[in-house]
């Protein structure tokens, strides 16, 4: 099966559509405050009207509680739930109490960091393999950072995975290549300023994956 693409941090009528057009499987809508691509309920209603049927909607979220949750799956229309920095057992209670597809981020630098993937098992639906951010940082993805690949070089997934961190136009089809990821995530690398979503460089990412 080809790979697929998930465009992240949309807010904008414009990016949007060349994400659904230019053939990603999934948008982003980040709920989190301190994020330069955080995306007030009123903007989030406008856009999820624009997705069409075959695209899924997803709600990327850092630890939220039931309310930021309820009140943004509706706002979003999500049919999936991203958490980053939640538990297992956070995840699995999010997934049960929603009812959506739900998906936890792992932060990745060294293959140790790859060891809390199998208690997901069972938790959600798939994992996200992102980027560490810096000690310090506002937000845990979206910062242009990449891992090492070769640590999923043999890496026994416990569940359906994505990848993220790092990617941009220039080297989606030598992530997939490397990787094997069916789902390529990117956020910063199709950006000309953090938040600000650039439709030719999301039309040249998604050429890329497609090629891969």
């Amino acid at each position: 099966m080809p790979a697929t693409a998930k465009i992240c941090g949309l807010s904008t009528p414009e990016t949007l559509d060349a994400a659904t057009t230019g053939g990603a499987s999934h948008v982003g809508f980040v709920f989190f405050p301190p994020s330069p691509r955080h995306l007030p309920f009123e903007k989030a209603q406008g856009l999820a009207a624009r997705v069409p049927g075959h695209v899924a909607r997803v709600g990327v979220f850092v630890d939220p509680d039931d309310g930021l949750l309820d009140a943004a799956i509706v706002a979003g229309r999500l049919d999936v739930i991203q958490l980053h920095k939640v538990t297992p057992e956070r995840a699995a209670a999010v997934k049960a109490r929603t009812g959506r597809e739900t998906w936890a981020a792992l932060a990745v630098k060294t293959r140790a960091d790859l060891v809390p993937a199998a208690g997901f098992r069972g938790a959600v639906d798939r994992l996200l393999y992102d980027a560490k951010a810096p000690d310090g940082a506002k937000v845990p993805g979206g910062t242009g950072l990449r891992f090492d690949w070769n640590l999923l070089d043999g890496f026994a997934h416990p569940l359906p995975w994505i990848l993220s961190g790092g990617l941009d136009a220039g080297n989606a089809d030598e992530a997939i290549r490397v990787t094997g990821a069916p789902l390529v995530d990117v956020s910063s690398g199709i950006e000309t300023a953090p938040g600000v979503k650039d439709v030719d460089k999301i039309a040249a990412f998604l050429k890329a994956v497609a090629r891969s």
